[in-house]
C-alpha cells in the first residue's frame, strides 16, 4: 500500500453536506460524479495531498443506504492507493482477508475499487484503490 487515498463519508443528502464542507474547508470540492455500479454519488475535497469523498446513495439499494438505514452519518471508510489492486487482492486472501467483490469495480475518480471486509480488518471498511 503506498498512502492514504481519501477518507470517506456517508451523508444522507450530498448537497446539505456540500454546503457544510464547504464552509469547514473554505473551499468548493474540485469533483463531483455518479458512481452507477455502486449506486452513489461522490463529491471530492483536495486537503493538502489527502482527499475528502462526501458519499449518498442514489437509491435504496446501495450498499450505502443500507448503511444508513443502521449507523449515523459520518466515517464510512478509508481507502488506501496500491499499485496493482488483482495482486494486493490475492496477497490479502491469502492472508485470510476477505474482500466484498472479486473483481474489482470502477469506482469514483478514475480508479478502480475494491472493498475488504471490516469483520476482518478491527471493524474498519477498507477500501482498495488503483489509479486508471
Amino acid at each position: 500500500m503506498k498512502k492514504i487515498e481519501h477518507i470517506g463519508i456517508a451523508v444522507e443528502d450530498i448537497y446539505e453536506a456540500e454546503k457544510i464542507f464547504n464552509i469547514v474547508f473554505g473551499k468548493e470540492a474540485y469533483k463531483k460524479e455518479e458512481v452507477k455500479s455502486e449506486k452513489v454519488n461522490t463529491t471530492f475535497y483536495r486537503i493538502g495531498d489527502s482527499k475528502i469523498e462526501l458519499v449518498s446513495a442514489t437509491e435504496e439499494s446501495s450498499p450505502i443506504a443500507k448503511y444508513l438505514s443502521n449507523n449515523k452519518q459520518g466515517m464510512h471508510h478509508i481507502a488506501f492507493a496500491v499499485d496493482d489492486i488483482e495482486k494486493e487482492m490475492e496477497r490479502l486472501k491469502t492472508k485470510g482477508i476477505r474482500v466484498l467483490n472479486n473483481i474489482p469495480n470502477k469506482g469514483a475518480d478514475n480508479q478502480l475499487i475494491c472493498f475488504l471486509h471490516p469483520k476482518d480488518t478491527a471493524g474498519v471498511l477498507i477500501e482498495l484503490c488503483q489509479e486508471l
